[in-house]
């Protein structure tokens, strides 16, 4: 096989993207170093769950962190609680990267872009509107969001074949995985979770939930149709003009089209889709783990219902692209070769991720989110309803930039939040819907979100350009999120 098409093919992740997304995270974790110096220390006491008592805070003047240890941090971050987590994530990126280089060489992914395309050609835009709806569901409902990044390649790949961008694709994917937690309807990482330490019945005050989904589907669709019909019209107005240009150049949609006629890749693609299912009831089962148990088994049932989704895509993934592989008769050393080559585009990846742990890592060893917490307690002190809800979409939202896990930030500060609620007045589902709002799209802000590294490198759009991208997607649900909050306060939401 040519040695030039060998290096196009599986996840290219853009080098240069990668390094200026690694040089931002440096300069975060050494900021984030220097808060732990000057910042006050202290902490709450927990209860047996692990969630912050309220009225229990105290300074711990006489502890500062080490400044070897900030210096150490990417190596001890893998001693830390947050460790299997981030190893997990890693373990996943290697295996979609090592499925997806086997997938492109057998030629699944061509077959598979063809099939949809020829579906949709004549109701192209629909296809957004499909798949939006698809993987907001997913998340809405289920709480999927590593898996997502099994769809950005695909969805990539259809973008081009439409005549859009990359960025469509990645809209129509991985943006709309992550819009499903902003609208979040049985989501049990966000919304159940935060139920159950609220003390409020499970799926109670679904009905608003609902509608905010239907809003938040409505403008992600017309911001991603609207963006690729400027696209079909001009494409040197698209962010990603410059590195679409070399994946559709891999992708050429006659070239595509050939495959359908193969049947060796006509099965192997059903075997490949096949193992998805799997991975998707792996999602089903750990969305009915969380949903039985008290509060106190919420935390245990929660993260043993993510481990099982991720494991199922862990297993089920690669072991779909290996059998697909088989099947389309790439068989003994070539398989596992190709499937290793794929591991090694991806590696560039896994120091970003490492930053990720590092920083979280710092902010646990120094001892500064609780006092960040307790300044919130104090700063909504005295402040309407209205300016309540406010004040805890921005603080959550500040907060989503250093802890990603929805339920880790959940047990965090679900407890006081739902106190301050009944000292201000609010309902207490107004702290739900406030999680769920600031959890959900900042996922797409910050750069200490992996998965967002990971997938804008895949189509080698820098985090400036992506920020200028969704700028006016953020300004429109950061809207939607606000109208909704007050509504809520104003109707008295219950």
């Amino acid at each position: 096989m040519d040695e030039n098409r060998k290096k196009a093919e599986g996840l290219n992740i853009d080098k240069k993207t990668l390094l200026g997304i690694a040089a931002l995270l440096f300069i975060i974790l050494i900021l984030v170093g220097a808060l732990t110096q000057f910042l006050p220390r202290g902490e709450f006491q927990v209860d047996e769950n692990g969630s912050v008592i309220a009225g229990t805070y105290s300074r711990n003047d006489e502890y500062k962190l080490p400044l070897w240890k900030i210096a150490a941090s990417p190596v001890l971050a893998f001693t830390s609680s947050k460790a299997s987590v981030g190893a997990a994530i890693i373990a996943i990126i290697v295996l979609v990267g090592g499925t997806f280089l086997i997938l492109d060489r057998i030629g699944v992914l061509k077959y598979m872009m063809a099939s949809i395309v020829n579906r949709f050609e004549s109701r192209r835009y629909m296809l957004i509107a499909v798949m939006v709806l698809f993987g907001m569901f997913l998340s809405s409902t289920a709480g999927v969001l590593e898996e997502s990044l099994t769809l950005v390649p695909i969805a990539v790949a259809i973008s081009l074949a439409m005549g859009w961008d990359s960025l469509t694709g990645i809209g129509m994917s991985f943006v709309a995985v992550a819009f499903g937690f902003t609208a979040a309807t049985f989501n049990p990482f966000t919304v159940v979770t935060v139920q159950k330490l609220s003390d409020l019945p499970v799926f109670s005050g679904l009905w608003l939930r609902l509608i905010v989904f239907v809003f938040v589907y409505i403008s992600l669709t017309a911001f991603l149709i609207l963006h690729a019909k400027k696209i079909e019209k001009n494409p040197e107005k698209s962010p990603a003009y410059e590195t679409d240009r070399k994946i559709r150049d891999r992708y050429p949609i006659d070239v595509c089209r050939e495959t359908l006629g193969d049947k060796r890749i006509g099965k192997a693609t059903k075997v490949f889709v096949i193992s998805l299912l799997c991975v998707l009831a792996g999602t089903v089962a750990s969305f009915v783990m969380s949903m039985v148990g008290t509060k106190t088994e919420s935390e245990i049932l929660t993260t043993l219902g993510s481990y099982a989704s991720m494991g199922c895509m862990a297993v089920f993934f690669p072991a779909g692209g290996l059998l697909a592989g088989y099947v389309a008769g790439l068989k003994g050393k070539k398989l596992f070769k190709a499937f290793f080559e794929g591991v090694k585009t991806i590696l560039p990846v896994i120091p970003l991720i490492v930053f990720i742990l590092a920083i979280t890592y710092v902010l646990d060893e120094g001892m500064i989110m609780h006092t960040i917490l307790n300044a919130l307690g104090g700063a909504l002190d005295g402040i309407s309803p209205y300016g309540v809800i406010l004040l805890m979409f921005l603080f959550t939202a500040l907060l989503n930039f250093f802890i990603g896990s929805g339920t880790a930030k959940a047990f965090l500060i679900v407890p006081l939040l739902a106190i301050l609620c009944d000292l201000t007045g609010l309902n207490r589902q107004s702290v739900v819907i406030t999680f769920c709002f600031a959890d959900g799209f900042t996922n797409l802000m910050y750069p200490t979100n992996g998965l967002l590294i990971i997938a804008i490198g895949m189509v080698g759009v820098s985090y400036r350009r992506w920020m200028k991208w969704t700028a006016k997607l953020f300004l429109m649900e950061g809207a939607i999120s606000v109208f909704f909050m007050i509504l809520s306060v104003a109707i008295g939401y219950h």
